[in-house]
């Protein structure tokens, strides 16, 4: 019984299936996003570091593909977590509270393209620009101050954070 079960799952007649949740589970934090354009922009500082380069090995090539593939992944994610955000915690009163939301979104969606579609510096910190807006809005809708600092990390950018109290 146990061997057809698994030969039926097997066979991929089930089709996949994914959501944020849809329950809703009301956990929803523009963080994910940040993080993600922020990861856009330091691919885009090493690839410009192989740029750099007179030749490239090998091994450079490699990299060069998986520094491209992750940034592309990375832009996909933006742009599904804005999208969750904007389409399933976003409903009328936070729409009236922040009216510029549906053109936000839209520019974060075609400025995540945009990172997919180039390689320049200058394209992932317009979306990251985008993406701190975003949160902003989003704290604001849940009554929550933000703050903006420098992330620990590379790329060292600026980030809009929830002003969180104990």
């Amino acid at each position: 019984m146990l061997k057809k079960l698994v030969q039926f799952f097997d066979q991929g007649r089930i089709p996949a299936a994914s959501a944020h949740c849809d329950i809703p589970c009301k956990i929803y934090d523009p963080a994910t996003a940040q993080i993600a354009a922020l990861t856009i922009i330091r691919l885009m500082d090493l690839i410009q570091e192989l740029d750099g380069k007179e030749q490239l090995t090998l091994a450079d090539q490699a990299q060069l593909a998986r520094l491209v593939a992750q940034k592309e992944e990375h832009a996909l994610k933006v742009k599904e977590e804005v999208r969750i955000i904007w389409g399933d915690y976003f409903k009328q009163p936070q729409f009236e509270q922040i009216p510029s939301a549906h053109e936000l979104t839209h520019s974060i969606m075609l400025q995540a393209s945009k990172c997919k579609q180039q390689i320049t510096r200058a394209e992932g910190e317009a979306l990251l620009t985008l993406v701190n807006e975003f949160a902003e809005a989003f704290w604001l809708t849940k009554g929550v101050s933000t703050f903006k600092a420098t992330c620990p990390y590379p790329p060292a950018e600026t980030v809009v954070y929830p002003a969180l109290a104990e």
